[in-house]
């Protein structure tokens, strides 16, 4: 299977794929650390947080309803 294959697909089998494979990796890797950009991205997004305008999630489902 090539990228050609894969758009041959409708969006919905798309999808359905990334599910499977989804699925798949998530009960077989049960061991698998994350790469280590990752940890670098989230530590450079964490210390862009500004902690005075963060708002806890109760409010923010409050703020929805509203």
């Amino acid at each position: 299977m090539d990228i050609s294959d894969v758009k041959k697909m409708t969006i919905i089998e798309r999808i359905q794929a990334m599910e499977l494979l989804w699925d798949s990796l998530l009960h077989e890797n049960k061991n698998m650390d994350s790469p280590e950009w990752h940890r670098e991205l989230l530590l450079k997004r964490k210390k862009r947080l500004d902690s005075e305008k963060l708002i806890p999630l109760f409010q923010v489902r409050k703020n929805l309803t509203k």
